[in-house]
């Protein structure tokens, strides 16, 4: 029959009972008390920016039209609910959510004798959260699940959370894949909107990414790859295709695992990340690496020319020499020709005697010194030695020995190496 679809208590306390109607308690807002039960949290998109968790959502508020006499509460079925006036909650951040029907709709409903109505859901939602990933991978995020009401302002519903801080439970046994939970706290604030104030319950959760998976994943391997390309300094110079595939090689291998670290992140960001700033500094060491070759083969080149046009110059000096000693020795001899002709003459008078001291003097009246060049001729010799240094320091090409590169190279390029890994493990740890 009908009638014996509910039971007496449940009839009596239905009849005249308006679901429309919010309860009325002394003229004032209903209060309805909040608690969580965290059940999981499935997935953290990084790429989405939200989080997806399953809940256990409780609701209790008192409604006087339904106090009954007994001291035992009544535990009524789920689809129940439709009979009674409930509090019209909703998550504000949320994007997708459903409330799990398997097998029956996963619904509480318990009323105590003084009125008291326990209402709970299961409930699985996407929810929305920023992030900031400038730090990333060893960045600490803060999300919200926040909790308003849809249509009674603060005139007529309250929300508050029943044991404060520990009204949210379950968070302490979950075990994410990447994240553990750090803190989590709660609030109580107002939203303001056009159509008024309305009451909003805010639940804040950090948490913190396990960096151990980017590092045996992202940060080994490409500090691995720096290392590989300094192989190229301890092989000769000479060996060509040996020190270029190991550069190239290197340069792909880095490229590919830069594209292979922004997958799993959004494609169009204002952020630079951490892993971003560590990956462009290994992409930076190993192309140094391959170009500190390209120097180095250079430098050998053109120092193996300029030994060409050093051993050339000193051919042409060594023949000016020799043009030299011969045209000296010409000279000598001539000067002896011309001093046995005027041997066999009558000796001259006594100034004459003077002018044989100098016979290089045609007329022998001014003698002239041999020693002291004219002073044009060193200034200009002293501004092309200063010339020639200048451009010594400041071209590579001249270069006293190309090998010294790479010598030199395997002290700077890991020195180096070092130095920049601990402030940048130093900037993102602790500021």
């Amino acid at each position: 029959k009908e009638g014996e679809i509910l039971p007496p208590t449940i009839q009596r306390l239905m009849k005249g009972y308006n679901k429309y109607l919010r309860p009325f308690f002394d003229n004032g807002p209903v209060t309805v008390g909040m608690s969580l039960d965290i059940a999981s949290i499935d997935t953290i998109s990084e790429i989405n920016m939200d989080y997806t968790a399953t809940i256990f959502l409780r609701q209790r508020w008192t409604d006087e039209r339904l106090v009954f006499e007994g001291n035992k509460s009544l535990s009524l079925d789920g689809r129940l609910v439709e009979l009674l006036w409930v509090p019209d909650t909703f998550i504000v951040d949320s994007k997708k959510s459903f409330l799990h029907d398997i097998t029956v709709e996963n619904r509480l409903i318990r009323i105590f004798p003084n009125g008291t109505v326990l209402y709970a859901l299961r409930i699985t939602t996407t929810v929305a959260c920023n992030m900031d990933l400038t730090k990333y991978p060893m960045d600490k995020q803060t999300c919200t699940l926040q909790l308003e009401s849809w249509g009674y302002n603060i005139n007529d519903v309250m929300f508050y959370w029943t044991r404060g801080n520990e009204s949210v439970s379950g968070l302490d046994s979950l075990q994410l894949a990447q994240y553990t939970v750090e803190d989590h706290y709660t609030s109580v604030s107002e939203a303001i909107y056009e159509t008024g104030r309305y009451p909003k319950l805010v639940f804040h959760f950090e948490l913190k990414r396990s960096i151990l998976y980017f590092i045996l994943e992202t940060y080994v391997p490409s500090s691995l790859l720096v290392v590989l390309s300094w192989v190229s300094f301890w092989i000769s110079l000479s060996s060509v295709p040996a020190r270029i595939c190991i550069g190239v090689t290197t340069v792909l291998t880095m490229t590919t695992l830069m594209m292979g670290a922004r997958t799993s992140l959004p494609n169009a960001n204002c952020f630079i990340k951490a892993i971003d700033v560590y990956l462009g500094i290994c992409f930076s060491f190993i192309f140094g690496a391959l170009i500190e070759y390209a120097v180095a083969h250079f430098c050998t080149l053109s120092h193996s020319d300029a030994h060409m046009l050093m051993y050339r110059h000193h051919m042409h000096d060594f023949d000016d020499e020799m043009n030299g000693i011969v045209t000296t020795i010409s000279t000598h001899a001539s000067r002896a020709k011309r001093r046995k002709e005027p041997a066999a003459t009558p000796p001259p008078a006594p100034a004459s005697t003077e002018l044989t001291v100098s016979p290089s003097s045609p007329s022998g009246s001014e003698p002239k010194p041999e020693a002291s060049p004219p002073e044009p001729t060193n200034w200009c010799l002293t501004v092309l030695a200063t010339l020639r240094k200048v451009l010594r320091f400041i071209s590579c090409c001249h270069v006293e020995n190309p090998h010294h590169i790479d010598n030199y190279s395997r002290v700077t390029f890991p020195l180096s190496f070092v130095m920049v890994n601990l402030l940048y493990w130093t900037y993102y740890l602790y500021f």
